[in-house]
């Protein structure tokens, strides 16, 4: 029966992708000498917040997410960035594969509003293991079922995250607005000649300062 250890070599950008995606390079090794012919394998990708050291700044970044810092020993919590498949071809031995991840820039988005809140360092990480092995055994070809023990850590470096969403999205943030808020802005956009949303929130936040 296979015995599958998983190690993460290294992560880096997906060069050329259509949307923000990293690539997380895994090596998988065998200890069993009989062959793999195939495995269908799911990856959980989780953000551990307990295992860094956060600075002051950072702290309040993250107090949306998480509260006042005094609350972090109960309220710092694994946050799921993404569960990804990935089928293998067969192997003998040991193969390295890439597991995506998938980048959102969205602000709604806990992963996304963590990593923003961070100045730099590294996001320790964890990729949790299982899925289905197909293997050659005596009695012909067999089925194994990955333990659910199965895991590894890396420590991404912040800024491999922001200088991949600096080149899919320079000098820009999205914000997700209820409908009639969008209406109202765009209202106010129209009445007042302007071209884009940007001079619209600027406009808008003078003319608060004013009033303030």
């Amino acid at each position: 029966m296979p015995d599958l250890q998983f190690q993460v070599e290294s992560a880096a950008a997906v060069v050329r992708a259509a949307t923000p995606q990293l690539a997380f390079k895994v090596r998988i090794t065998n200890a069993d000498p009989q062959p793999i012919q195939s495995m269908a394998l799911r990856v959980q990708i989780q953000i551990e917040p307990t295992r860094r050291r956060y600075s002051a700044q950072e702290q309040e970044n993250l107090q949306e997410l998480f509260g006042e810092p005094e609350r972090w020993s109960s309220s710092l919590h694994p946050l799921l960035w993404d569960n990804v498949n990935v089928n293998l071809p067969g192997f003998s031995g040991e193969t390295i594969i890439d597991v995506p991840a998938p980048c959102s820039f969205d602000f709604n988005v806990a992963v996304t509003k963590y990593i923003y809140g961070l100045e730099d360092g590294e996001l320790p990480t964890s990729l949790l293991f299982s899925g289905t092995v197909f293997y050659a055994g005596k009695a012909g070809l067999q089925i194994a079922q990955i333990p659910w023990d199965r895991s590894a850590t890396y420590r991404l470096p912040v800024q491999v995250w922001k200088e991949m969403m600096e080149v899919h999205y320079p000098n820009t943030a999205w914000i997700c607005l209820r409908r009639d808020v969008f209406e109202k802005l765009d209202e106010f956009r129209a009445n007042h000649g302007l071209s884009s949303w940007e001079q619209a929130l600027e406009q808008a936040l003078e003319a608060a300062k004013v009033k303030s």
